[in-house]
């Protein structure tokens, strides 16, 4: 069993930052948007960085905290978690950098949350990004090569998102987290993300579902992330084959961020996707009370892919209850 419930962790708060595209698509309010791919930088590295930095540095500053957290926990797509390490530096507070590619902001709430439950600290933000010309270059093709898309090609979301919790009672709390399982259907096409990460997204729901005693229904709403618009299609058929599943309360954040008329074929993709979705849409929707997010993740690296390699996906269940 990998399923915890927790009685005492809230998100207290969340900030969030969006790219010039991403502004321009389905979600038109966020915490702040970017006007330019740069943010006023010199690289796409050191904008993405300072998208981190900005995050912290407002929660820190809405919550009147002074750097009075326990702990941060995080991850992004670069190598090496480069992005999170030199964000993380300014802020002399302790540090957990994960990785789970797009799963990274579910399990980092899943730590956050298990070191809170335990009365170990109070108070620990979670954080994450992407940044579409930083993610594309590393794991399919720089932007200037303007190679052709397939058709089940996903396009990296920009930007950051951060998240609040505390032992102290919010609006929102952690209800329980599922701690999924890597697997691998020997799929080997990295330009087809949704194959890739349907089976860890079904696996871990499954997993939820059984050892909590739950089904489907007793959610309000479930936000997958980010299967994209052909995955969402072969997640449904998943569960409706091997486990008479019809599931009519799913959303995918990978295709709620952006329009058709943009152009980004099956949709977004990131680790932002699902929480840039959960705070600027799901959570603002007054009638979803029981939430259930699954981030996936795609565990492949340009080294695996070039050595045709097999692509095991991983994901992470975390329910939410909104109190009234």
């Amino acid at each position: 069993m990998a399923s915890f419930q927790f009685s005492n962790v809230y998100i207290k708060d969340s900030f969030t930052i969006a790219g010039p595209l991403e502004s321009e698509g389905q979600i038109h309010k966020f915490d702040l948007t970017m006007d330019d791919y740069y943010y006023h930088e010199k690289t796409f590295l050191s904008a993405e960085i300072k998208m981190q930095k900005v995050v912290v540095d407002n929660l820190l500053y809405r919550n009147k905290l002074n750097q009075k957290i326990d702990l941060l926990i995080g991850g992004d797509l670069s190598n090496q978690l480069t992005i999170t390490n030199f964000a993380m530096k300014d802020f002399s507070i302790p540090f957990l950098g994960v990785y789970n590619a797009c799963a990274t902001f579910a399990e980092s709430l899943a730590i956050a949350s298990t070191f809170i439950e335990a009365g170990f600290i109070k108070n620990a933000i979670v954080i994450t990004s992407s940044h579409n010309l930083n993610a594309e270059r590393q794991f399919r093709f720089p932007i200037e090569y303007g190679a052709p898309r397939a058709k089940t090609t996903t396009f990296t979301a920009t930007g950051a998102v951060g998240a609040l919790l505390t032992n102290v009672p919010s609006s929102i709390k952690i209800e329980s987290a599922t701690i999924g399982k890597i697997e691998d259907y020997d799929q080997k096409d990295a330009t087809h993300m949704g194959a890739v990460m349907t089976p860890a997204a079904v696996s871990v729901l499954m997993d939820h579902l059984k050892d909590l005693k739950r089904t489907v229904d007793d959610y309000d709403v479930i936000l997958t992330g980010d299967l994209g618009e052909i995955g969402t299609e072969i997640f449904k058929e998943f569960l409706k084959i091997n486990y008479n599943i019809k599931i009519k309360n799913h959303i995918d954040a990978g295709c709620e961020i952006f329009l058709k008329s943009q152009e980004v074929y099956s949709g977004s993709s990131g680790p932002v996707t699902l929480p840039l979705v959960l705070f600027n849409k799901i959570l603002k929707n007054k009638k979803y009370k029981k939430i259930l997010l699954i981030a996936t993740g795609s565990l492949h690296s340009k080294d695996t892919t070039n050595q045709k390699k097999t692509i095991p996906s991983i994901a992470h269940a975390i329910s939410l209850e909104v109190l009234t």
